[in-house]
């Protein structure tokens, strides 16, 4: 790493004003590094989502960890200013309880790692590891398995989910395109059918649970259209070992901007789809309690591999919204049915901008 490129990542050159001039290439991505945080660019995360199997109803998890970066006021320059801005959410979804439970936590990052453990907020460059506060996602770089854990007033959760399958490289190589100019794009990296073990803890219980999980990690420098306010987004884990990744960025009046996604069978090469091979049809629709905000929670997928129909499993999987900022969205766990009306698979669905446009 070059000596300039140490400082700015420290946070002692303007990040704003290096920065104002990024536009993501389509290069070769290169691991363990990519596994790790791009500080330079506006906006990351990861977003670790899947389900567990408790008798015979799913129960469903996300662990997400989002990193923001904060522009410099003109002028101004001090090594203890924020240089990123640090979220995290944490749900889980019985299904057999109907119950969702949420939490999230926020904080500033001058660029530097804590001075202890389980305080303060860091994303490390070198591989997967993300931490605000006691929660931490992490990457054991020996086996290659995310390490996962959090505690919220409701429930406590930690994990390990070990990969299966090779990386996904989205797009071109991992080089996602967003939108009609190429500088709406992201780098936008999946591990699909992780193997997960969990423990989860609720009111003195504990549980110990196996399922499969899906890994998302995305970074990018200008990811909407100024036309766009949300994406709705599929990331599905197939029985039979296939991974189906569909989204579309949408405008204020619900009409698609831009689509795309990738089709992998079991042992197979990725497919990716072009915009005009994708076509979203929303079906039925759930009506926000707290927002008033109509989401659809069924919908139609038409592709050039296939129709499927992705159906929640609860319609209140709501997320934010507690008071502490950050963006009010849906995201939850929901079965993918075949053109038969079939379970061929589970994942989740994730909508944004219902509520209000999306600010990155």
């Amino acid at each position: 790493m070059s000596i300039s490129r140490r400082l700015f990542v420290l946070g002692l050159l303007p990040g704003g004003a290096l920065a104002q001039g990024l536009v993501l290439q389509p290069r070769a991505l290169a691991f363990a590094r990519d596994h790790g945080a791009h500080p330079e660019w506006r906006t990351e995360w990861w977003y670790l989502t899947g389900h567990l199997q408790d008798g015979d109803a799913p129960i469903g998890f996300q662990l997400t960890f989002f990193r923001t970066r904060v522009d410099e006021a003109q002028g101004v320059r001090s090594r203890l200013a924020a240089r990123q801005l640090l979220m995290a959410h944490a749900a889980v979804t019985d299904v057999g309880a109907q119950q969702h439970w949420h939490g999230q936590r926020l904080a500033r990052w001058n660029g530097e790692p804590p001075t202890q453990a389980g305080q303060g907020a860091y994303t490390a460059l070198h591989d997967t590891d993300a931490t605000l506060g006691t929660w931490r996602l992490w990457r054991d770089a020996a086996n290659g398995s995310y390490q996962g854990r959090v505690q919220t007033p409701d429930f406590a959760l930690s994990l390990q989910a070990s990969p299966t399958q090779p990386l996904l490289l989205q797009g071109e190589q991992g080089f996602s395109r967003k939108g009609p100019d190429p500088t709406q794009s992201s780098f936008y990296v999946t591990e699909p059918q992780l193997a997960v073990q969990a423990t989860l803890r609720q009111g003195g219980r504990s549980r110990t649970l196996r399922g499969t999980a899906w890994l998302d990690h995305e970074w990018s420098e200008a990811l909407l259209h100024p036309d766009a306010v949300g994406w709705d987004w599929v990331g599905m884990n197939l029985d039979d070992g296939s991974a189906l990744t569909v989204f579309q960025l949408r405008r204020a009046d619900g009409s698609a901007l831009w689509r795309g996604g990738s089709w992998r069978p079991a042992g197979q090469a990725a497919r990716s789809f072009a915009p005009d091979e994708l076509r979203l049809e929303p079906l039925r629709r759930w009506i926000s309690p707290r927002h008033r905000q109509s989401y659809p929670v069924r919908w139609r997928l038409h592709t050039p591999v296939g129709q499927w129909e992705v159906n929640s499993l609860l319609d209140d999987q709501e997320m934010g919204g507690l008071g502490q900022g950050g963006p009010v969205y849906w995201e939850g766990l929901s079965d993918l049915l075949d053109s038969q009306g079939q379970r061929v698979g589970r994942g989740y669905l994730e909508m944004t901008g219902y509520a209000a446009p999306l600010q990155l």
